[in-house]
């Protein structure tokens, strides 16, 4: 018996312009969250053409924090010897690790315990444990919170780096410095109120992808200023073309662009570009004041290391910090080289290496700001986007000692934070026995994040910035909370 259809369900779906495509694309859209739900509110078109600026703005509510200075370790200092002291590391040392190890490298990983290699003791008043290769730290423990349960749960350097700045582990996505400067704008006007400071050995893995802009406008993009003299390139033009002369230039040149902006609206780059001319012309007088240390006394130079070659590069980065903070500047992240605490090998000569060059400038940091009555309104974070794995890992397969590291460890791992409206001499969250997992008050990048604005007086689900039909976010996981245990 033959059926009469004029088209089965079967010859629909192999005639459709892309087979089953079709379906499955919606579905992946979908997923996504690129795909409308049917209770979505319908968008409504923009009645006015909106403009951007940096002007300082209110926040939603009253919060302690004004300006931010992340000092960001790229590469994922180890807990293990730094921050999270475990007992039965030491007494299982060289025993084969009895769980699940999640290894990022298992061609040259083994299980093989290996334990913290300094020594920790208690610091300050509240009796908080730190390694003896930050003795610089230790005397500022009654200044901090000391987070021991990180976690992202990318067990790689460039999407926990996405991760840890933009809240999700893609590229493309607009960084936290560029959010604050979009909802808070800036109290300066005079200086880049997003400022990235660079090691003078080479640019961050990733280089400018930590202080984009992402898909919100160009004027919200960091700057990034050079590790040495000059920092900011052509602040001063030949002296034939100072004073009126390049007053002059600077008045025709935004007449051209004003007028060329009124004939093409909407143009974001166009309208950064002009800001971006206009903010030049008064740095030349504010940026040299800014980066002229010579101001500062010589026993404030002493303390930030500056006088110390193996100190003296984070030291001026964290003066300048310091120096930009105090001209209102919202947010300043100073990174190493390339992932520099990436010690999968030579943890032995490696490791105290990179904590020698910036413990003590931290430190001297986190006093400085305290001295002048900035540190209440500053919040100075120190961290990366990972930490490291309590078993052996050797360097191209070698066995001797000189040559052992560790694996990357994205699931329970350390940071920490001080001013801002953040408690101090405090200790949160734990990982396991091995210091690997964390297990007590699990603080997920989106949850720092979310934290982070709180303190600023921001509710990260009000960040919201339209693209086109949808809104792109900060922080877009709705299980996001603000970690009030770690807040005074």
């Amino acid at each position: 018996m033959t059926e009469n259809r004029i088209c089965s369900r079967r010859h629909l779906l192999h005639t459709s312009a892309f087979g089953l495509s079709s379906v499955a694309s919606a579905m992946l859209l979908k997923q996504d969250g690129l795909f409308a739900s049917e209770s979505a509110e319908p968008v409504k078109p923009e009645l006015e053409q909106k403009t951007y600026d940096l002007l300082p703005k209110h926040p939603e509510y009253s919060a302690p924090a004004q300006a931010m200075i992340s000092i960001f370790m790229l590469g994922g200092p180890s807990q293990i010897d730094l921050f999270d002291p475990k007992p039965e590391l030491v007494k299982h040392h060289g025993k084969t690790f009895p769980g699940d190890v999640k290894f990022d490298n298992p061609a040259q990983a083994s299980r093989e315990i290996m334990k913290p290699i300094w020594r920790f003791r208690p610091h300050g008043e509240c009796g908080m444990e730190i390694s003896e290769l930050l003795p610089h730290l230790g005397e500022i423990a009654d200044d901090i919170t000391l987070m021991r349960s990180m976690h992202t749960g990318v067990n790689n350097h460039v999407p926990s780096n996405y991760a840890m700045n933009t809240g999700d582990d893609k590229s493309g996505r607009a960084v936290l410095g560029s959010w604050l400067l979009h909802e808070l704008g800036s109290e300066t006007q005079d200086l880049p109120a997003f400022v990235a400071l660079t090691d003078r050995r080479g640019m961050p893995l990733m280089g400018t992808e930590h202080w984009t802009n992402g898909k919100l406008p160009s004027i919200y993009q960091g700057t990034l200023v050079r590790p040495t003299e000059p920092r900011i390139f052509n602040l001063q033009g030949p002296p034939h073309l100072r004073g009126s002369v390049q007053q002059n230039q600077l008045a025709l040149l935004d007449q051209f662009n004003r007028h060329h902006l009124k004939t093409h609206p909407g143009e974001n780059d166009l309208q950064a570009r002009i800001s971006s001319y206009q903010l030049a012309a008064r740095m030349q007088l504010a940026a040299q004041d800014a980066f002229d240390l010579s101001q500062e006394s010589k026993a404030t130079q002493r303390m930030y290391g500056i006088d110390e070659e193996l100190t003296s590069d984070y030291g001026t980065r964290c003066l300048i910090a310091r120096r930009l903070v105090e001209r209102g500047v919202r947010f300043i992240q100073l990174f190493c080289r390339g992932q520099h605490w990436d010690h999968h090998g030579s943890i032995l000569t490696e490791l105290p290496a990179r904590c020698g060059e910036v413990d003590k400038p931290a430190a001297a940091l986190v006093r400085d700001l305290k001295q002048r009555g900035l540190l209440d309104s500053t919040i100075v974070h120190w961290g990366g986007e990972m930490g490291r794995l309590p078993v052996i890992q050797f360097r191209n397969g070698l066995s001797k000692r000189s040559t052992v590291g560790r694996d990357h460890n994205t699931y329970g791992f350390s940071q920490w934070v001080a001013g801002g409206g953040f408690k101090q001499g405090h200790i949160h969250g734990a990982t396991d026995e091995f210091s690997h997992y964390a297990v007590e008050g699990i603080v997920h990048h989106y949850d720092w994040l979310t934290t982070v604005l709180h303190q600023f007086g921001l509710k990260h689900q009000d960040l919201r910035f339209r693209v086109g039909p949808r809104e792109v976010r900060l922080v877009e996981n709705d299980e996001a909370r603000v970690v009030r245990e770690i807040l005074a």
